[in-house]
């Protein structure tokens, strides 16, 4: 008799059957391509319970029942001030997708909210701070975060614009301050409009940010206030309607940099001008 499929594996069956070409193989490529995951690790997967991050505890749920080498998941979980009502929601999402999280607290947003200034840049150093010191108290060695291809194209833009930078987004970075520890990005190659199809075709309602600035963004009058990200994010949209290729050319171009072609540029934090090899 065959077995009925539970809601979680009816929606992990989405990731892997409707949404393969768009999701199960673009995660499946960044993991091979950047090598993200090797044998014997163990990954702590940093769920804020937002589309994103629940998505990626299903992958690399599926990922680790079906790969040929063995290596271990924890989802990990850090409440950073959500009000009762976004905790009971991630909470609820999680027992409905089968994703046994492991929750730890802290007063990250009262911290952040009362900055002027970069409260936005605060918020993410702290919280990854925290899940790095969780993750290896667990025995990880790698924590995985939900970003994705459109957040590597905002944060690429987001630097040239307003940091005056060429810079991107690694698929994987080693830990500066935690030793042995790093950090992993395995839907570096999946396309928000994507998830949020994968989400919408499972009735799925997940948290967004739920931090306070957040919230201010939402009521301003053009839906961005002061937030960069969510202003590039609309830049992107409308220069999509005349060239539907440019996030793909974005990210096509920080893979193909030409050094030659830069009067000036940093490696491993040193300084370096073209004069140097000039001839």
């Amino acid at each position: 008799m065959k077995r009925e499929l539970s809601f979680s594996d009816q929606v992990a069956r989405t990731i892997t059957k409707t949404y393969r070409s768009t999701i199960w193989n673009p995660f499946i490529r960044a993991v091979k391509e950047y090598k993200l995951i090797e044998e014997g690790d163990r990954i702590a997967v940093c769920i804020s319970g937002g589309k994103d991050s629940m998505l990626l505890a299903l992958c690399m749920k599926l990922l680790e029942r079906h790969s040929d080498f063995p290596f271990e998941v924890r989802y990990l979980s850090m409440d950073p001030g959500y009000s009762s009502q976004n905790r009971e929601r991630l909470e609820e999402n999680a027992r409905l997708l089968e994703i046994p999280v492991e929750f730890f607290e802290t007063n990250i947003f009262d911290v952040a909210f009362h900055q002027e200034r970069y409260p936005c840049y605060l918020c993410a150093k702290m919280r990854r701070g925290h899940l790095y010191k969780e993750a290896q108290i667990r025995g990880c060695n790698k924590i995985a975060l939900g970003h994705h291809f459109s957040d590597v194209i905002e944060t690429t833009v987001m630097a040239m614009f307003y940091s005056s930078q060429l810079q991107a987004m690694m698929p994987k970075l080693k830990s500066t301050n935690y030793s042995g520890m790093e950090l992993i990005r395995p839907l570096y190659c999946v396309h928000e409009e994507d998830i949020i199809r994968w989400r919408d075709k499972n009735s799925l309602s997940f948290l967004d940010c739920a931090c306070r600035f957040t919230e201010s963004i939402k009521n301003s009058p053009d839906g961005v206030g002061e937030s960069k990200r969510a202003e590039t994010k609309a830049l992107l949209h409308e220069l999509k309607k005349t060239n539907p290729n440019i996030e793909k050319s974005i990210f096509n171009a920080i893979h193909h940099v030409h050094l030659d072609t830069f009067p000036r540029y940093f490696s491993n934090g040193e300084e370096h001008f073209f004069t140097e090899n000039y001839r």
